[in-house]
């Protein structure tokens, strides 16, 4: 059997359909994933992923193309030429699964399964309905066993990535340090720079060593963050030598973006600076012990906003380094004034912290 998993959006959208898709891949004899360009580096870090398709839906995205009908029709001359028998359609809560359900009948797949609110005519054999208040990652496992796929035996569900790179030459020997990631795609969920600079100037002071990550468009943002007292590698890793990076920190301090969940895919504790623009029930680091800073009840919340509606950007604005601080030692284990553990992961879980 050939299964199509489709997950349409962002990076950190496609690794959280991880679980999903290795329930699907357990069950099919080839399973292709479909992404978006922006989701793409992710979906190739998938374990259970045999091929992947990118195509750039123009019902996708901050920027989405336009609508060109030469397009649409290589889409799914594409998707016919070689159609899977079974399509799963994940979309986060108030997304609608209908327009790509168009186009995979169209292009002769025979069973095609989605949560969908709206009523979907002929375009859905498995209508699910997601269950309230879930996490997207735990949405889209439901979705996958409603159209009969299960994760195996010894699978815990948790989020996954392919075998890592080797570590960077300057972090070879040293685990256990602290992760810092400043940048977000979405203005709406960063932390100010100079606050995550003095944050990181706070975790140093403590006898942290600190390591400061961004893309090659943030080595400005990432120098300034780093101040001299951290390592700053702002340019220097790809999304898989990032989730090196990312799998030998004891934790990472993060917004609620791509990094945070591929901070989680790799198992690493996260601080995660959390703009509540989105709900942290559907959208908080999977499956891995972390903490939220952040205003909640901020009159941002559940806005979806991209940028920050509120003068001030109280909802994050309100954190200081010390929190930072504080949530790092209680997620690494360490005690006040002592050595920080090297490479050890706490097995508890932490919730918000106001």
């Amino acid at each position: 059997m050939k299964a199509l998993v489709a997950r349409l959006d962002s990076f950190g959208d496609v690794l959280l359909a991880g679980p999903a898709v290795r329930a699907v891949a357990a069950g099919a004899d080839r399973t292709t994933l479909l992404c978006g360009p922006r989701g793409a580096p992710a979906a190739r870090m998938l374990p259970g992923v045999d091929e992947v398709v990118v195509w750039d839906a123009p019902w996708v995205g901050f920027e989405p193309p336009a609508v060109e009908r030469a397009d649409v029709e290589a889409f799914v001359g594409r998707i016919a030429a070689d159609p899977p028998d079974v399509a799963l359609i994940l979309t986060s809560f108030h997304q609608s699964p209908l327009p790509l359900a168009l186009l995979l009948r169209l292009a002769g797949v025979r069973r095609v399964a989605a949560d969908s609110v709206d009523y979907p005519g002929a375009l859905l054999d498995v209508r699910h309905r997601r269950g309230p208040r879930r996490h997207e990652a735990a949405a889209a496992l439901d979705l996958a066993e409603a159209a009969g796929f299960r994760l195996p035996d010894g699978d815990d569900g948790r989020l996954a990535v392919r075998e890592l790179p080797a570590p960077l030459p300057e972090l070879r020997d040293e685990p256990g340090y602290i992760a810092v990631h400043p940048g977000a795609a979405v203005p709406a969920r960063r932390w100010s720079g100079d606050r995550c600079a003095a944050a990181v100037r706070a975790l140093a002071r403590a006898g942290y060593r600190v390591v400061v990550t961004g893309g090659a468009g943030e080595r400005e943002l990432t120098a300034a963050v780093a101040g001299g007292v951290a390592l700053d590698l702002g340019g220097r890793t790809g999304p898989a030598e990032l989730a090196g990076v990312l799998a030998r920190a004891a934790a990472v301090v993060v917004g609620n973006t791509g990094p945070a969940h591929l901070a989680a895919a790799v198992g690493t504790p996260v601080v995660c600076l959390f703009a509540p623009v989105v709900p942290a029930e559907r959208w908080a680091p999977y499956g891995v012990p972390h903490v939220l800073l952040g205003d909640e009840r901020a009159p941002c919340a559940g806005s979806r906003a991209r940028d920050c509606p509120v003068p001030g950007h109280p909802c994050l604005n309100g954190v200081s380094p010390e929190d930072v601080l504080a949530a790092v030692e209680k997620l690494t284990g360490r005690t006040p004034g002592l050595e920080p553990p090297r490479g050890t992961h706490p097995t508890e879980r932490t919730e918000r912290t106001p």
